[in-house]
């Protein structure tokens, strides 16, 4: 029986990130019944059940503790509204990164920030009679940001399709949407507001505080977090092995400090091997080898384990005492 379900995108390139991401970290996903299987088994967890599922019922089965973990996009986790209280924003992923944006028609010469926005939703309001039309998917993030900035003459147009479309449809004056680079924007004539930003959002690790966390659940949680995280100082850090003459020592664990570094271990005196920064290690290695030092060796690690991992005694400390 499965301790802990995990879900992730069924389709799309942030699968494929996904995918690769767990990959990386030596718990890759392979789907039952082959790339047209919904459910999938976790490398070396025994325990974990993946099930395959699009970003919205991610994010939904978030919100009603149906599943313990999901990776999904900020943005669909933050218009849960309220809902939102109940997820745990374990760790950022990176990738999936994507802006939600208020966009104004490129014709529009002289509105470039919010603020002109508002005059033109107050003169439109004066003139006609009729609220400025907002085009969105987003319907509780574009209330409060429009609210928050002062914005008060709109009325939402809830967008059920193509949003950049909707300007020029006429059902729209201007959008709230997702947008990589801006290319679909400008290719249907639309800009972004110069303060205009609502949310800078990518793909999030997640956990339910709805869901049911007995402690065999938080254990294999927690393993997979520390997992991950070691594999992250796997990356950042070069282990540096290096033999001085007792005199050297002192001058060399200055060294190690100097650099960012720590000991990992003294095997024999004289004989040390240190962590520090990849991008430090040449530096490190040449001025171990001024000291005296010889042979420096620079090695790379797959995993570096703490003793205890922040990323899950964060995650510990978030969901709460068992």
């Amino acid at each position: 029986m499965s301790t802990l379900i995990i879900g992730v995108p069924s389709k799309g390139r942030l699968q494929e990130q996904t995918l690769a991401f767990f990959a990386d970290c030596g718990l890759a996903i392979s789907q039952d019944g082959g790339k047209r299987g919904y459910a999938a088994r976790m490398a070396g967890q025994a325990a974990v059940e993946v099930r395959l599922l699009s970003a919205g019922d991610i994010t939904a089965a978030l919100r009603d503790g149906d599943i313990h973990v999901g990776v999904t996009g900020e943005d669909l986790l933050r218009e849960l509204g309220a809902g939102f209280q109940r997820i745990i924003m374990v760790k950022p992923l990176g990738f999936g990164r994507a802006d939600l944006v208020v966009a104004a028609p490129s014709a529009w010469l002289d509105v470039t920030t919010m603020a002109d926005l508002d005059e033109v939703s107050a003169a439109m309001r004066a003139r006609t009679g009729k609220r400025l039309r907002v085009a969105t998917k987003y319907l509780k993030q574009t209330h409060a940001f429009l609210d928050g900035r002062g914005v008060d003459d709109y009325r939402i147009v809830e967008s059920l399709g193509a949003t950049e479309g909707a300007p020029a449809a006429g059902v729209a004056d201007v959008i709230v949407d997702i947008t990589t680079t801006g290319a679909t924007l400008s290719a249907n004539h639309l800009k972004t507001l110069s303060d205009g930003l609502i949310l800078k959002s990518q793909a999030q690790l997640a956990a339910s505080r709805a869901a049911t966390w007995p402690p065999e659940a938080r254990a294999v949680f927690a393993a997979i977090l520390d997992q991950i995280e070691a594999r992250e100082h796997g990356r950042a850090l070069k282990l540096v092995r290096a033999a001085v003459g007792a005199a050297k020592a002192e001058a060399l664990q200055a060294l190690v400090v100097r650099m960012g570094g720590r000991l990992a271990s003294e095997s024999e005196p004289g004989l040390f091997a240190f962590y520090c920064p990849a991008e430090r290690a040449p530096e490190a290695s040449a001025a171990a080898a001024a000291l005296g030092a010889g042979p420096v060796g620079v090695f790379g690690s797959d995993y570096v384990f703490e003793r205890t991992g922040a990323l899950s005694r964060r995650f510990s400390d978030d969901l709460g005492p068992e």
